[in-house]
């Protein structure tokens, strides 16, 4: 035989709580809009009732309210991603210690090694130490202005590097003196700061990008 089901007529509060369970299953979940959907429905329909282009309100005003939105979401964009970076070469390019060197680091160091095979320790020391500096502002850890000296930039990375900031002062000290003072550079001098430079290569700063 065939068997029959008997039709169920549920009270009102049991037929809502069977209605309730089957609404939250996943299928019907997965159908409905996201808070996504119901924003971009809302501003949509929000710059449809502006009703621009036609006769209805003061000339120009739908546009003004437009041009209000832009200009807060814009404000909105800077504060939550921050004012945009400007091209980095622009930014590390230029004036280092008084000269205008448009070189990157890795160009630095390979002259000042050039330089130090030639036993020219003077202009090696010079070339080494701009590496570094030019290397963390690639690095957007310190940044240098034309009117950085040896000493400021080494104090503003001592900021970052506390471990090497005896190195760092020591640094600057030798690049003043075959610079400025016309004393001879050694080769020990040269050696110190190629460790100095390789030590910072590999570390990581203890603060956040110290500004000029």
């Amino acid at each position: 035989m065939i068997p029959f089901s008997i039709p169920v007529e549920p009270e009102p509060p049991q037929a809502r709580e069977w209605i309730t369970n089957e609404l939250a299953k996943a299928p019907y979940q997965a159908a409905q809009p996201t808070l996504f959907d119901r924003v971009a429905k809302a501003i949509t329909d929000w710059f449809s009732s502006l009703q621009l282009g036609t006769g209805t309100g003061p000339p120009g005003l739908g546009l003004g309210v437009v041009v209000v939105l832009v200009v807060v979401a814009i404000v909105v964009a800077f504060l939550i991603f921050g004012v945009p970076r400007l091209n980095r070469r622009s930014a590390v390019a230029g004036v280092l210690f008084g000269e205008d060197d448009a070189r990157n680091a890795d160009r630095m160091r390979a002259d000042a090694a050039a330089a130090a095979s030639r036993g020219e320790y003077d202009l090696a020391i010079e070339e080494l130490f701009r590496a570094i500096a030019r290397g963390l502002a690639q690095r957007t850890i310190v940044t240098t202005t034309p009117g950085t000296t040896a000493h400021g930039f080494a104090r503003r990375a001592a900021a970052a590097f506390p471990s090497s900031a005896e190195a760092l002062v020591a640094s600057a000290a030798a690049f003043d003196d075959v610079r400025y003072l016309s004393r001879p550079g050694t080769r020990q001098a040269y050696e110190s700061i190629a460790m100095l430079d390789a030590e910072l290569r590999n570390s990581r700063p203890r603060t956040e990008p110290v500004p000029a």
